[in-house]
């Protein structure tokens, strides 16, 4: 039950800075998973949407224009 002088998020800062070693890094490894999975359907989204067009008309343009090199470089 939250504390009436705490908000939401102080109660699971709290609970978390009261995590052992190994808790600790299982949550933090579920906040990563649940980052990539955000930043996927925002990625996602955004490409159906059209939003990053001009990315790939760049890379065209480029392309045609022999401004582009290898990634990563040739040793």
């Amino acid at each position: 039950m939250l504390n009436s002088d705490m908000s939401r998020m102080e109660e699971i800062e709290d609970a978390i800075d009261r995590l052992g070693p190994e808790d600790f890094r299982r949550i933090a490894g579920w906040v990563r998973e649940r980052q990539q999975q955000h930043w996927d359907k925002q990625l996602d989204s955004d490409t159906s949407s059209g939003k990053l067009d001009f990315l790939f008309e760049e890379g065209e343009e480029e392309s045609k224009e022999g401004l582009l090199r290898d990634w990563p470089p040739s040793t």
